[in-house]
């Protein structure tokens, strides 16, 4: 792989916890990590592990209630509101479920995160059609999501992430939704558009076939990181899935 421009991410000693009381639960506890630029790290663990909101954590969609969260030269835990928002734009998002506007067609849907934007507007149905034709879906931009299968949704959700052209991609079960063919696919697109890009994709699974095919596997279990591999020196994610089945993670 060449080398990459995506961002390097940092964190030490993350905490998220909701409710109080006895109802109080710790979804990220204490965790600490480092992720190089350009590589592409699966998040796993049973549900409730904690890996959406580690995701969330970094997205800065939640506040952390201790540790500390850099991104690049970017310490993110210590942004206020304005600076937490323009950090926001820096980051793409890919979630599970799509989250398109359904009102809205394919090209609209693709250019609504960067709408509010002054700089670069008039080029924005633009950029929007060249991540919609590297997405595959060129001959698309008018139609409206109901008219789209699940593949075709979550690519256009893909174009979406890109369009401020984001140095991280965060994905939340991306291929959750689809078949294993579709999922496969969405797969290589987000790993050729990381390499077209320079990006860095974290992203949370639960499938052994998606995070085989990462660079790193990070195993989450109550919250704290229980496993970390690099996948890159040829060890098998088999071996670390069954590791964990024994230990009931």
């Amino acid at each position: 792989m060449e080398p990459s421009t995506g961002s390097t991410v940092r964190a030490d000693g993350l905490v998220r916890a909701f409710g109080a009381g006895t109802e109080r639960l710790t979804a990220v506890d204490d965790v600490s990590l480092e992720i190089a630029g350009g590589s592409v790290v699966a998040l796993t663990g049973p549900s409730g592990s904690g890996k959406s909101t580690l995701l969330h954590l970094i997205g800065a969609i939640e506040r952390a209630d201790r540790g500390r969260l850099t991104v690049d030269d970017v310490e993110v835990t210590a942004l206020r509101r304005a600076a937490l928002a323009r950090y926001r734009q820096r980051v793409g998002f890919v979630f599970q479920r799509y989250h398109l506007l359904p009102a809205l067609t394919v090209l609209d849907n693709v250019i609504a995160p960067v709408l509010p934007l002054r700089a670069g507007r008039a080029d924005h149905p633009a950029r929007a059609r060249e991540l919609l034709a590297a997405v595959g879906l060129a001959r698309r931009e008018r139609a409206l999501p109901a008219q789209l299968s699940g593949g075709q949704q979550q690519r256009v959700a893909i174009a979406r992430a890109l369009m401020g052209r984001p140095r991280l991609l965060l994905a939340d079960e991306p291929t959750g939704n689809l078949d294993s063919t579709t999922g496969a696919q969405i797969l290589d697109l987000l790993l050729d558009l990381r390499d077209q890009h320079g990006m860095t994709i974290l992203l949370a699974t639960h499938e052994r076939a998606v995070a085989a095919r990462c660079d790193r596997l990070i195993r989450l279990g109550d919250g704290r990181i229980v496993e970390d591999v690099d996948l890159t020196d040829g060890e098998d994610p088999a071996d670390t899935f069954d590791r964990a089945t024994r230990l009931r993670l």
